[in-house]
Order: C-alpha cells, then sequence, then structure tokens
C-alpha cells in the first residue's frame, strides 16, 4: 500500500484558556487536524469561535494551554522562542486583513525585508520579479499610504510568496477590501498557491471564499464541528467536555 506523505501541519489536542473577569475562558477546545503539502483549508465560524486564535496558535504567535503543533516536522511548542520564530521565517508566510506593510519602507523594500532576514541572494531581484508577478511592477518605489488598499494586499501577497513558503497562512485576507477587489485578490491568492505548491490555511467569514479550498475546518464556540453530513473525513472532531 502508497504510504500518505507525512502532514506538513499537524495540530494535535490543541486548547487555550484565558483567565479574565469571570474565571477562566476557554477559548479552543481539542482542536485536532492535519494538513499535507499542497491542500488548501478554511477556517470558518461565528465571530469569538476562535479562528484567528487558532491560526497564530497554528504560526506558533500564540502558545496552547495543551497541545502543540507539529510544523515540518517540528513540534512547535519544544521550540523555545528564538527557534520558533526562526522556523517561521523559513517555511510560513502570512498575509493579514490589516496589510501589516511596513510605511516608512517602499513596496519593493517591503518585499525584499523577509529575504534579506534570510540571507538570501539576489533579494533586490527576486522582490522585483514578485512585485510585477502580482501587477506592481510601476510601483516598486511608493509607499503604502500612496497605494489602493487592493495594492496594499498585493504588497503583502509578494512579500508572503517571495520566501517561497512551504505554508501560507491568511487572516480575513479581503476583510478591508470592497467586493471587486477582494475577489482579485483571492483569484490571485489562490493562482500564487497553486503555482508554488504551498499548503494554505485561511481564515474567513466569506463563504464563496471558503468554498474555494479544498476542505473547511468549522468552529462552533472553540470546538470543530463534524463535516457535512456528521462524517468527520479528513477532518478530526474535538471530543466532547468543558
Amino acid at each position: 500500500m502508497l504510504k500518505l506523505p507525512d502532514p506538513i501541519i499537524a495540530v494535535e489536542g490543541v486548547t487555550k484558556q484565558v483567565r479574565d473577569s469571570g474565571g477562566m475562558l476557554t477559548i479552543l477546545h481539542d482542536i485536532a487536524f492535519a494538513l499535507r503539502a499542497r491542500e488548501s483549508a478554511a477556517i470558518v465560524g461565528a465571530s469569538g469561535s476562535g479562528k484567528s486564535t487558532l491560526l497564530a496558535i497554528v504560526a506558533g504567535l500564540d502558545t496552547p494551554s495543551a497541545g502543540t503543533v507539529h510544523l515540518a516536522g517540528h513540534d512547535l511548542f519544544a521550540l523555545d522562542e528564538d527557534a520558533r520564530a526562526a522556523l517561521r521565517a523559513r517555511q510560513l508566510g502570512f498575509v493579514f486583513q490589516s496589510f501589516q506593510l511596513l510605511p516608512n519602507l517602499n513596496a519593493l523594500e517591503n518585499v525584499m525585508l523577509p529575504l534579506e532576514l534570510l540571507g538570501v541572494e539576489r533579494a533586490r531581484a527576486r522582490a522585483t520579479e514578485m512585485l510585477q508577478r502580482v501587477g506592481l511592477g510601476e510601483r516598486l518605489t511608493h509607499y503604502p499610504r500612496t497605494l489602493s488598499g487592493g495594492e496594499q494586499q498585493r504588497v503583502a501577497l509578494a512579500r508572503a510568496f517571495v520566501v517561497r513558503p512551504a505554508v501560507l497562512l491568511a487572516d480575513e485576507p479581503t476583510g478591508s477590501l470592497d467586493f471587486a477587489t477582494g475577489e482579485r485578490v483571492m483569484d490571485l491568492m489562490f493562482e500564487l498557491n497553486r503555482e508554488a505548491g504551498t499548503t494554505l490555511l485561511l481564515v474567513t467569514h466569506d463563504a464563496a471564499i471558503a468554498s474555494r479550498c479544498d476542505r473547511q475546518l468549522h468552529l462552533e464556540a472553540g470546538r470543530l464541528a463534524p463535516a457535512a453530513g456528521g462524517v468527520p473525513g479528513s477532518v478530526a472532531i474535538a471530543r466532547s467536555g468543558t
């Protein structure tokens, strides 16, 4: 029998609790799922269901109260903070709703930055090529404040893909854009993702965007819900409990 490749992302029993004025609040309950190379999945659910918290834990930007995440074979939370940051720099690309561009750097410099931090040769040439790929070859020296929302998100896409990441994480990538611009940005994201062979995990409230992914992970009050028809399929269902 042909053995399937190991998952590039494996979330194992992740629970997240925080203390507030009312006591202990559980944001995520025993979450488990896995994604293999080139798969795409959308995390969907109501506001406050834990979508962005789960994405932050997958990225190693937040720590779980229990459970762990394996990324490209590495146990994220067995690593110290510096080692997690180094792993993110090598393996992950990020696209955020608020773009997260550095305002004092122009488009080219924003895209060059992750390459320079990794010590990649020809950083300027690679960044230029990627900005041309997303249709911003004439906007290289423009600063974020002079770019439209759609242009800023395309710079963010270029920055995410220029490092050729194994995994792309996106948190509501069209949330700050109008419908038509968001459609164009998502078309570009999925096109780049197919070309790069990247594993994509995104948070979205948009059912049309979620339907373009291979799988959907439905969060309900911090728990993974059963797949359609009550059959878990390749999505692990969180165990009941408090």
